[in-house]
Formats: structure tokens, sequence, C-alpha cells
């Protein structure tokens, strides 16, 4: 398959390296410093495994110069998806499909607004993976996975292609009977791991251990599973549980890009996390707290970041 990573940060550069190196045609969007160094000497990722050089690696900035591809993978930022939007479609033929990988539940409907329903698949990843350099990427633990589905949940000879593609790359790949409920347990889990993570700026082994951030942790999910049923969302009865499960095998110093941003003084994804819990528990009625306490506390770091505010470190 011809495809393309818009956006090669830390999951969209450690899928696309995976999907290179296992032979399918990859072209990595990236630029700066970054694109020249990956043009330079490839695409490097490390991982407890050992590094993957993806060399000479398909690079560039302009995606006129690419063409129509059959699969964009989406590794921006979530608050720079509708720029993407735009600026993905010289990558679109006919049977071109788009995937969203970042963390949210709002992207495959700002992906559709611009470039068609019939263009978007939905989409998520999980993955500890993050850019520590030009043309180099950090990845640790063993937690790395793909979903995608068509929007209606339909059957579809392109995300089977595209799940062929990730088992071939040995990516652990799934296509949900719902991807709209896959979305949402990736998101219940993110916001409330990542926005606390952020608050206390510890790594997740140290949340999950203290019965105090623990218990904070199980709050902010059963406040996402409101705000989820009330827009008709339907997450199992076991979900908290699975997801504290899920929360207990991951590598106790991991940390979410959200709580690194935030940290490096970064603009970050709180609008579409934590704020977005907020902002979507508002408009059905679910009063969101713990939440509304973690997005409240981080809004002048954001701000300062974006340069909406001046404020000493």
């Amino acid at each position: 398959m011809r495809i393309a990573i818009f956006g090669t940060g830390g999951a969209g550069g450690y899928f696309g390296a995976q999907l290179a190196r296992a032979g399918e045609e990859v072209i990595f969007i990236a630029r700066g410093e970054h694109l020249q160094a990956i043009r330079r000497q490839g695409l490097r990722v490390d991982t407890p495994k050992g590094e993957i050089v993806i060399q000479p690696a398909h690079a560039t900035d302009d995606p006129a110069q690419v063409g129509a591809v059959d699969v964009v993978l989406v590794g921006v930022k979530a608050w720079q998806v509708l720029e993407a939007a735009h600026a993905i479609r010289p990558l679109l033929g006919p049977n071109t499909c788009v995937a969203p990988l970042q963390n949210g539940v709002e992207a495959p409907s700002q992906l559709t607004a611009v470039l068609g329903a019939e263009h978007v698949l939905g989409g998520l990843c999980g993955t500890f993976s993050w850019l520590t350099g030009p043309g180099q990427i950090r990845s640790i633990g063993e937690v790395h996975f793909v979903k995608v589905g068509e929007l209606d949940n339909r059957a579809s000879e392109r995300t089977e292609r595209l799940r062929q593609a990730f088992d071939r790359a040995g990516v652990t790949v799934e296509i949900p009977a719902d991807i709209h409920q896959a979305l949402w347990e990736k998101f219940l889990l993110v916001v409330s791991c990542g926005g606390l993570g952020a608050v206390t700026r510890a790594p997740i082994g140290v949340i999950r251990t203290v019965p105090e951030t623990r218990r904070m942790v199980e709050g902010c999910m059963h406040e996402t599973l409101a705000v989820a049923r009330a827009r008709h969302v339907p997450l199992g009865e076991t979900i908290i549980a699975e997801t504290l499960s899920f929360v207990d095998a991951i590598a106790p110093g991991a940390i979410s890009s959200l709580q690194r941003d935030i940290a490096e003084g970064k603009p970050s994804e709180l609008e579409t996390w934590n704020g977005a819990v907020v902002r979507l528990g508002r408009e059905v009625g679910v009063a969101t707290p713990l939440h509304e306490f973690i997005y409240y506390s981080l809004l002048p770091l954001e701000w300062r970041a974006r340069g909406r505010l001046q404020f000493p470190t």
C-alpha cells in the first residue's frame, strides 16, 4: 500500500517506521529540522528491542509533491487536525481513506467536515513514543496497537487491507465492532491518567499506586463514562475495571503526551482532552467536577504556551 504519514511525531513516526520496515511504500510528511534529519540520516526509532532505521526515507513537507495515496494516517496533535485536513487534500484520490490516530473523540467529524465522509475512517492508536530530537523517536513499553473502522461500522475492503498491512508489520491491529465505542474507551483512559499526570507531574506508576491519586483517576473515569452514556455511546458495565487493569500493566515510568508537552512549556491537547470532557458534558447536562479541576488548573500553563499569558516559571 502507498501510505502517507501526515505528522511524523511519536505515534505517526513509530507506526510509519514499522510499516516501512515491512515493505509498505510510506511517505513521511514532516517539516523543519525534523524533515532535514530524516532526509539526511533516515528516521530512527529507539525501542527496547533495538533501533529501527528507515534509510533512505521518503520524506517531504509538501503533500502536493506526493500525489494520491491509498491511506493517510494523521499523526498531528488533536488541536492541529482542522489545519491538517485542508493540507491533506492533495493526497486524496477517489479511493483514498484518511485515518486519524490522535487521542480524542472529535477528529473524525473534523476531517469529515473538510474532506467528506467518504474518505474518513475512525482510528486510534496506543503507544508511548515521542520525539527526542530531529529524526529521532524513542518508544518504551510493550503496548503498541492500532484500531480502525468505518464510521458507520460496516465491513469494508479498505479497512481490511489496512488491517493486513499493520499485521504484516507486526503491529497489533483490530477493526472494532463499534469504532466510536473504541474511541471513547481510549478517551476514558487518556484524559483521566494524562490530565492528572500533568497536574501532579508524576508518572503512571506513581499515580496508580498512591491511593488518593488512584481514586481521582477512577473518579475521572466515572465522569467520562457518564458523558459518553449521555451521548449514547454504548460503553460496557465493566469498562472502568478493565481500564484500571490496563493502567496497572503500563510501564511505570510512562507519561502521557499531554503531560510531556505541558511540562516542556509547549501547546498541548488539553482542550481536546479534559477540556473536551467538560465541554461535551455541559452539552448533555453532565457535571464533571474532577475534569473541571484538572482543566482549569492547567489552563494558565496552556495559555502561556500559546502566548495568551505571560508569567515566570
